[in-house]
């Protein structure tokens, strides 16, 4: 199957969200508590497409939605791509959708994003897992592999990557062993889309490395009420598990977290495990 045809059959398995600012394609799966699952970067939701049928077949519902200005979602010059911009977006976009309370999945930026939409509506939220992200933000430099990506020139360039084979070898290095060429093709595409990946350099540019932003976030995950577990990929390379684990173990104050195969897409490795996990912290509570 090419990556035309797997863009295709994700598309139709989710729905148009009109929110204000910027319209989505909304995914929900399973009949249950709401789960959402908030993806980062250079993703889309498409990276949770094996995660929601794994929690729909354990009595859940599982959902995602593109952020702007990444896969189907569109990507307005003028959108605020902060991540304090995505969280009121986010917000704006699940009250669209009627949901109203809902357990918390984040990765990569999405940690962030997770951790602000937390600060904002912290009744909202039943439960909490952190895959593979960031909490200290104001000290974060980007891998390598993304650096690039946020200088005004440079970015345009290194972006071209994502049209070569290339991508599909980066992809295998830091994001997932378990990939084959067309679904490499497909998460490029949805990077790319209709503008080429301008709005991805916009959101590399736009990352709220301040102060600040952490002091709110680690403070809205210190009064938490909620339960929260933390789930690594072991082998990845861009958020290092024996450097990022602890920072997120500390914000979150818990003893420890589960280990799990896979690279940075970890959701691509162990999706099942990865749900197990979601089902038994609800379960728990």
């Amino acid at each position: 199957m090419n990556a035309n045809r797997l863009i295709e059959q994700w598309r139709q398995q989710g729905r148009i969200l009109e929110v204000e600012g910027a319209n989505t394609v909304l995914w929900r799966m399973g009949q249950g508590e709401t789960v959402i699952c908030v993806h980062g970067v250079p993703t889309s939701g498409f990276l949770y497409r094996k995660l929601l049928p794994e929690l729909a077949s354990r009595g859940l519902e599982g959902v995602t939605l593109d952020l702007p200005g990444l896969g189907l979602a569109d990507r307005p010059a003028d959108f605020d791509y902060s991540w304090s911009g995505f969280a009121t977006w986010y917000l704006k976009a699940i009250g669209t959708a009627g949901i109203r309370n809902f357990h918390l999945v984040v990765h990569d930026i999405g940690g962030p994003i997770g951790f602000d939409i937390i600060r904002r509506v912290p009744d909202r939220i039943k439960s909490l897992t952190v895959l593979n992200t960031l909490v200290n933000v104001s000290q974060f430099r980007r891998p390598w592999v993304m650096e690039p990506f946020a200088w005004p020139v440079v970015g345009r360039l290194w972006l071209q990557s994502a049209r070569t084979p290339m991508f599909y070898v980066l992809n295998k290095t830091f994001g997932t062993r378990n990939i084959n060429r067309a679904e490499s093709a497909a998460y490029a595409q949805l990077l790319l889309g209709p503008d080429s990946g301008l709005a991805f350099l916009q959101i590399m540019r736009s990352f709220e490395r301040t102060p600040t932003f952490e002091h709110g976030i680690k403070a809205a995950l210190k009064a938490r009420k909620f339960p929260a577990q933390i789930i690594w990929g072991k082998d990845d390379p861009a958020l290092r598990m024996k450097k990022y684990a602890p920072h997120l173990l500390k914000a979150l104050d818990l003893e420890s977290y589960e280990v799990v195969y896979g690279k940075h897409f970890l959701q691509e490795d162990s999706s099942p495990a990865i749900a197990s996990s979601i089902a038994r912290l609800i379960s728990a509570r």
